[in-house]
């Protein structure tokens, strides 16, 4: 009941994020706050189900929605609070939209939302920073997705290069949180779970290829200088691949990380 209020408040959030998109004023004070009444709901949700399975809940499909959707959620809130939605009124409507889209999933037949304890080799601090670091990461990129298609849409080329800035820095701050998520803290789970810190499961390797598409952007980016419209789409197709890993991978290849 509590994930299906906080569903209802971003549905409203969103409403109200759409009127603003057509109205002349700067700033809309009144969602950032249902959106982070939602968020904060799914936090109680995301404790309730811990509390249950006695380990944090993010050991499945449907938790893991639950977490991305809570973190969308926020991410409207911290956006409008560091006042980053000036620049454009889609930002935060996107990010609210990506938490009704996480919540929808979790309400579907995919996700299977019954409460049962972990499998022993889920039941680990390192799996519960793994996760929990890359979608942060994650959500960081998702910032970094929406910008980066207002910079290609940009016409203003004042505008393009404020949505560079914006793209660049929500990937440089993501990028260090998913490598220590995805890579370092899965590697040291991996070994004490299974006994190799490298095995190239499916999901290894898509997270590597992700970190890989972030790398060549952050390098292309901040060493060579390029600004170009490649830029951009990198960062969109590192969001693609992302998403790939984290549903795709699920669904299409089997590993050991199928239960998740």
């Amino acid at each position: 009941m509590i994930a299906t209020l906080a569903f209802a408040l971003l549905l409203v959030s969103q409403v109200l994020q759409g009127i603003w998109l057509f109205r002349r004023s700067s700033r809309e004070h009144v969602s950032p706050w249902i959106s982070l009444a939602a968020g904060l709901l799914l936090a109680i949700t995301v404790v309730q189900r811990s509390i249950a399975i006695r380990f944090f809940a993010l050991t499945n499909l449907y938790e893991s929605l639950l977490f991305l959707a809570m973190l969308a959620a926020l991410a409207v809130f911290g956006l409008a609070r560091l006042r980053l939605t000036a620049d454009s009124k889609a930002l935060p409507f996107a990010m609210n939209m990506l938490a009704i889209v996480f919540l929808a999933l979790a309400s579907s037949p995919l996700a299977p939302s019954a409460i049962r304890p972990p499998v022993p080799a889920l039941q680990s601090g390192w799996l519960v920073l793994h996760v929990s670091f890359t979608f942060i990461g994650e959500i960081f990129f998702a910032v970094g997705l929406v910008t980066a298609i207002l910079q290609l849409a940009a016409r203003d080329e004042e505008r393009r290069r404020r949505f560079d800035r914006l793209t660049y820095t929500s990937i440089a701050i993501g990028y260090p949180i998913f490598t220590a998520g995805a890579l370092v803290f899965g590697a040291i789970w991996a070994e004490n779970a299974w006994g190799r810190w490298w095995g190239w499961d499916p999901k290894e390797t898509w997270a590597l290829i992700t970190w890989l598409t972030y790398t060549a952007y952050l390098h292309f980016r901040l060493v060579r200088k390029n600004t170009s419209k490649l830029m951009p789409m990198l960062v969109i197709l590192g969001f693609l691949i992302a998403m790939f890993t984290f549903f795709g991978v699920n669904f299409l290849l089997k590993g050991l990380h199928s239960y998740a």
